[in-house]
């Protein structure tokens, strides 16, 4: 008798569900079996759509610590250059000749907090959106620096400057309308069985291997002449070190939300591997700006080192296999449209190139040729005066800036 009074009801509230019974047909029983399956499902749709707002939340959250990140880190170049400056019409003795006078300039140390609170936001980014978002978004800070030093330290943005910063950003809005959504670790032992996947065992063994043969095999042999060396050390050290501050990141939300973190044992490996890591890319990335040119440095180490970092956190965290055709052809489009832009800012910074004179160089070549007389081109007639200006000791070389993350640390 239970039985078929439980499949009545069931057909009942079928028949309820798909509109072809009218509530006062059901019987009392059925109604308060109707109420619980309907509370069930509305708890179940609930949760749901918490656990998505939660994600969009900490995606936006973590999107604006990047930002501001940027904004802080591109400042601090700024305030520590200023506070240079005032040193040198003071004669005092400057940074690069071995003094440290800076020590007592307010501006220096304005701009050594700045960087503080950048990198501070950076780590804490990492905790709440994905690398693959975060990671390029670190380009912005050379934008902004570029941007304020042309307000505040009176150096000139050309046309290629200006050109590079809105591909910048143009490339940064697409990676993150585009970005992927990575896979929700909300523990140390979720993070700890993802860091014992054999695709990741095995990537992270390969960075090591290649890391230890470029430091002490090619890197005596070929490391003075060739920049690639110190620059792929740094960067396939730095994926690592984005992992353990992504691992660091869900520690310290741990330690927050009341738990005992610092009683698993990964939290202290975490910890000695990005200290390790981190160590390693400032000792080999400040070889390769005090041997070749900052201007090919940064976008280099940028490129190498955000590329490492897309490969490591697409197999750690498989950001990309829920992503569709049109995302991925987005990042990466988004991606390298920064890189672009970060090439045209820094390869052609020295150019003295606006609207204006590529105006009145046009002309000058157009009258030439319908004169019938050979002219140099735009960027000869550049060259030469690059030249000249630098045989007439006029010429003021940009700030040296490096990140760790971005490939900019301030260079005193």
């Amino acid at each position: 008798m239970e039985d078929q009074e439980y499949q009545h009801t069931t057909r009942a509230i079928e028949k309820h569900s798909e509109g072809l019974l009218s509530p006062p047909c059901l019987s009392p029983t059925q109604k308060l079996f109707c109420r619980i399956i309907n509370v069930t499902d509305s708890n179940s749709t609930s949760a749901l759509n918490m656990g998505q707002d939660r994600g969009k939340y900490d995606f936006y959250i973590g999107l604006t610590l990047a930002i501001s990140s940027s904004i802080f880190i591109g400042g601090s170049f700024i305030l520590k250059k200023k506070g240079l400056l005032r040193l040198a019409k003071k004669g005092s003795m400057r940074a690069g000749q071995g003094g440290h006078a800076y020590l007592k300039e307010w501006l220096w140390w304005a701009g050594l907090l700045s960087m503080g609170v950048g990198e501070a936001a950076n780590f804490a980014a990492y905790a709440f959106a994905p690398a693959t978002l975060v990671t390029p978004l670190g380009a912005l800070s050379v934008l902004v620096s570029a941007i304020l030093s042309s307000y505040f330290l009176t150096e000139r943005l050309n046309l290629h400057g200006k050109i590079g910063c809105l591909l910048s950003v143009l490339g940064s809005t697409v990676m993150v309308i585009h970005a992927p959504q990575e896979e929700e670790v909300e523990h140390l032992e979720e993070m700890s069985s993802k860091l014992l996947d054999p695709g990741f065992l095995v990537f992270a063994t390969l960075v090591v291997i290649v890391a230890l043969i470029l430091i002490f095999i090619v890197g005596p042999r070929h490391g003075q002449t060739n920049i690639l060396v110190y620059i792929t050390i740094c960067s396939v050290i730095g994926a690592l070190s984005v992992s353990c501050v992504k691992g660091l990141g869900i520690t310290i939300k741990g330690l927050f939300a009341g738990e005992h973190v610092f009683r698993h044992p990964l939290s202290w490996i975490l910890i000695v591997s990005l200290i390790t890591c981190v160590s390693t890319q400032i000792n080999y990335l400040n070889k390769a700006l005090d041997i070749f040119n900052t201007s090919l440095v940064t976008p280099i180490y940028y490129v190498f080192f955000t590329t490492s970092v897309l490969s490591c956190s697409a197999i750690l965290f498989k950001e990309w296999q829920h992503m569709g055709t049109d995302d991925i052809i987005g990042t990466f489009s988004g991606f390298l449209t920064i890189i672009v832009g970060i090439f045209l800012l820094h390869a052609f910074k020295d150019v003295n190139l606006t609207l204006a004179n590529l105006h009145v160089s046009v002309r000058k070549d157009e009258r030439a040729a319908a004169n019938g007389v050979a002219s140099h081109s735009t960027y000869e007639m550049f060259e030469n005066e690059i030249t000249n200006q630098t045989q007439d000791g006029s010429f003021d070389l940009h700030s040296d800036n490096v990140s760790r993350r971005n490939g900019t640390v301030a260079v005193l």
